[in-house]
């Protein structure tokens, strides 16, 4: 959920000073005309990790925009008389009327996620409370609001580096507290804890943007500009998505994806690759033959660009495994068969008892990656499919499968070498197609893409492993490794989370 919120999002100072007062004057602009207009309230919900900007925010936006019309609240533990009423109670009691802005600092939201992270409350209680919230919201917007929630993120590391900053300066030293630390103790839970939040409240309705928290130019500007986005679209007569799922956020001011980001050049020399190579397969042989196994499945999946590796690294994992309990399904277009059926429908049929292996050389991720990209399906097919395909992994997981997911990165450098030796390698001409470079020529909407579903459907039951394979010999030996470790924390019962790539 947080993976393009931790690669480093900036915006140069001049550009800042350049934008900065054009956007003041818009949104300015645009709070009288919700104020004139007055048929719908504007609520804005902060959220996010300590130390990410959120106060800073605020701050500003009441600066930039009318502060008499705003109405700032934030929100504690709950206190004796709140207590004695329903949750949401302290909630209706200062919702903005029509043609105003209320700003909610710590939201509906803060009390069940700290509920579930400090362990007062149950799986099942944080279920019902979130489910709860998704209702309060649809009738919030079905009611005309206009709810725009905002997630500011900072990787752990970040974290901690912007406390020592604060603390470092006798003027802003105030701002971090004992709290914080004691705090950033628990940023994993927390974390983790979050995502699930995020994802099953990220609706067409009321949709979640997530907004790194490093850089305050970046920061400002990107939250600045989405408000202004979402109040001139509404004012304009455009109604909410009634998808049932979240709309996409903008792309990043400053164009950096997920892939853009990436760290391509890992490499392995050859004797190292081989001693490695040998002991990996060892090593998942073993694992594959512990008894129990028997109780567990494994369920991999392989995705990438054209000419990634991924059937040469399949063929490292095949050759550790007996051939009797596994298979490689190769997914192409549907056939018309499958198409007359649900989507999933063709990839359940190859879902694997325990014991067993499948694995997926592409997959059902073909839904919000080609058929996005190419128009294959409609825009709600595709939006809606982040929330199927989570659901269908969690349901593999909790009947005992072990799901991994590797996405196989290379530059557009490297893809059209091997394009081009595919081409002028007689043995080599089967694996390069018309459909190859007609794809290569959409590699940004694919990046934009493949960032969106890797912030969608990693989640702590399937996490994404990206892996950077402009050199084969690291890749394979990358892939085996995370795959080794996913099956060894799996067999002890420790839920393992993604590895974090390398950037």
């Amino acid at each position: 959920m947080f993976e393009s919120a931790e690669i480093g999002h900036t915006i140069a100072r001049k550009e800042y000073k350049a934008r900065e007062p054009l956007l003041r004057e818009a949104l300015l602009k645009a709070q009288y005309a919700l104020l004139e207009n007055a048929s719908f309230p504007v609520i804005i919900l902060v959220n996010g990790v300590d130390g990410a900007g959120k106060g800073e925010t605020v701050n500003l936006l009441n600066e930039w925009m009318d502060p008499r019309h705003i109405r700032t609240e934030a929100f504690g533990p709950m206190g004796p008389e709140e207590h004695q009423r329903p949750d949401m109670w302290r909630f209706w009691q200062v919702l903005p009327p029509k043609g105003k802005i209320g700003i909610l600092f710590g939201s509906w939201y803060t009390d069940p996620i700290l509920a579930h992270v400090m362990g007062t409350e149950k799986k099942a209680t944080f279920d019902r409370r979130l489910g709860a919230i998704r209702q309060f919201e649809r009738m919030l917007v079905a009611e005309g609001a206009l709810v725009i929630k905002l997630w500011f993120h900072l990787s752990k590391k970040a974290a901690k580096q912007r406390f020592k900053t604060l603390e470092s300066d006798p003027k802003t030293a105030w701002r971090v507290t004992p709290g914080d630390w004691e705090r950033l103790k628990h940023y994993d839970g927390f974390v983790k804890v979050c995502e699930q939040a995020l994802r099953r409240t990220s609706t067409g309705d009321a949709p979640w943007l997530v907004v790194e928290g490093a850089d305050a130019a970046y920061r400002s500007l990107t939250v600045g500009q989405y408000i202004l986005d979402g109040i001139t679209q509404r004012l304009g007569g455009l109604a909410p998505a009634r998808t049932g799922v979240a709309a996409l956020s903008p792309p990043p001011l400053d164009n950096r994806s997920l892939l853009s980001s990436f760290d391509y050049s890992r490499a392995l020399k050859e004797k190292t690759y081989d001693r490695q190579l040998e002991t990996l397969q060892a090593r998942l042989n073993g694992l594959t033959r512990d008894p129990r196994m028997r109780d567990r499945s494994v369920v991999l999946v392989f995705e990438g660009m054209d000419a990634a590796g991924k059937g040469s690294t399949i063929r490292r994992i095949t050759h550790a495994l007996d051939s009797r309990f596994y298979r490689v399904v190769p997914v192409a277009a549907p056939s018309e068969e499958e198409r007359a059926q649900p989507y999933l429908w063709r990839f359940w049929r190859h879902i694997p008892r325990h014991g067993h292996a499948v694995i997926f050389d592409r997959s059902w991720y073909g839904r919000v990656l080609v058929e996005r990209v190419e128009g294959f399906c409609g825009e709600a097919d595709w939006m809606r499919a982040y929330d199927e395909i989570n659901a269908f992994e969690e349901q593999l997981a909790q009947a005992g499968a072990v799901v991994v997911k590797f996405w196989m990165a290379i530059s557009p450098e490297e893809q059209l070498r091997r394009f081009q030796e595919r081409k002028d390698t007689p043995h080599k001409n089967f694996k390069i197609t018309d459909e190859d470079w007609r794809n290569r020529e959409k590699w940004p909407q694919y990046e934009r893409a493949v960032g969106d579903m890797v912030d969608r459907t990693s989640t702590d039951v399937a996490p994404w492993h990206i892996v950077a394979s402009n050199d084969k010999l690291f890749s394979r030996i990358e892939v085996l490794t995370h795959l080794c470790e996913r099956l060894e924390a799996a067999l002890e019962g420790v839920a393992a989370p993604p590895r974090k790539a390398k950037r």
